[in-house]
């Protein structure tokens, strides 16, 4: 520090920094970067989809092609554009879906966004009972095989989570309702509401197609239950292959975190092993796990298929099963892009999360 007559001349405070104000900038730029990045993936995936639903030919010929005369196949072909040139068709598409405009499908003559809107609600809610089996069921029995590690209750916890994320949907549906609705007689073999339930949710005003949330608004204990009563089936089959990889994921995360230095630290000063587990171990190990919940949305879409269809839920995936058995390409290609907007959004919002509670993600 300089001095004059043998005084310390006073040093200015520094400017503060802008280290703050720099991180800030950085992450609306990570935020507008990765929100940019959902349109090449969805324009990819409906590329895709639309290229390989012209692989067999046009949709009408597809779908109308044995219940049509020749005349009339070329009429209803040259009315609907499709013996125009394959890019012509193709820009016109993105045209529609910009607009919002899916087209018709051909099987039953519905516009494509009536279907989404009406279907779509029973998928989400069906994804959503699955997150909440996979984290009740899966956090907690992976903290439980940390705490075990490589002893019998880890081992055999190891082995259910494997069955549990190897083992066919559909299989697994099938085993639960020949356990539960066949045997025991305690739980509903299929279908969202009895007759009762459905006929009170038609006559809803505003129903959003979202059973559990209309039947609070209708306020009847009993449509409640029953419709959690059905619920429960469905949830349970597709919550359990989320949940093995939960399991799998909390074990590895939670015995890796109690290898660091602030839990042997813990540790030393006499903390037990239980409370090192529950208390300081468990919730670093749960960023992995908001990480790849974007992921695992696709796979419960993607499962949401084979379960709807099982347990004759109908929701997109339900019917994203008929249009396929009746060739109807046009509703197959909205229901497949609009999923793929599902699952870019959700893994945007992952992201988003991520980087605001983990401070290894760099932006």
């Amino acid at each position: 520090m300089p001095a004059t007559n043998g005084k310390p001349t006073p040093v200015p405070p520094s400017a503060p920094t802008n280290s703050r104000k720099t991180s800030g900038g950085g992450f609306w730029r990570y935020l507008v970067v990765r929100f940019l990045l959902i349109i090449p993936t969805v324009f990819i995936l409906v590329t895709l989809v639309f290229i390989l639903m012209r692989t067999t030919g046009d949709p009408i010929t597809a779908a109308l092609g044995d219940r049509l005369t020749a005349d009339q196949l070329a009429e209803r072909v040259a009315a609907a554009g499709y013996d125009r040139p394959i890019f012509v068709q193709y820009l016109e598409y993105l045209g529609q879906i910009f607009t919002g405009n899916f087209g018709t499908t051909l099987s039953d003559n519905r516009p494509v966004l009536e279907v989404l809107l009406t279907y779509g609600a029973a998928t989400l809610e069906l994804a959503f009972y699955a997150l909440i089996v996979a984290f009740i069921v899966g956090i907690p029995l992976g903290m439980v095989a940390a705490y075990f590690r490589d002893k019998t209750p880890d081992a055999i916890l190891r082995v259910l989570a494997i069955l549990a994320y190897a083992t066919p949907v559909f299989f697994a549906g099938m085993l639960l309702k020949l356990i539960f609705s066949v045997w025991l007689k305690v739980l509903p073999v299929s279908g969202r509401g009895t007759t009762n339930t459905e006929l009170e949710m038609q006559l809803l005003e505003g129903k959003t197609g979202i059973y559990l949330w209309d039947a609070l608004r209708i306020g009847d204990p009993g449509i409640i239950g029953d419709v959690l009563a059905h619920a429960v089936l469905p949830g349970l089959t597709l919550g359990l292959l989320t949940a093995g990889i939960f399991l799998r994921l909390v074990r590895t995360n939670v015995i890796g975190t109690l290898s660091t230095d602030y839990v042997d630290a813990g540790r030393s000063r006499g903390v037990s092993e239980y409370r090192l587990v529950t208390k300081h171990a468990y919730r670093p190990a749960l960023i992995p796990i908001i990480t790849v919940i974007g992921l695992q949305i696709a796979l419960l879409l993607g499962g949401a298929v084979l379960t709807e269809t099982t347990f004759e839920w109908k929701g997109l995936g339900f019917q994203l099963s008929e249009y396929l058995q009746a060739r109807d390409f046009v509703a197959v290609q909205g229901i497949v892009v609009l999923l793929a907007v599902i699952v870019a959004l959700t893994n945007f919002i992952v992201d988003v999360i991520a980087a605001l509670i983990d401070p290894r993600v760099r932006y």
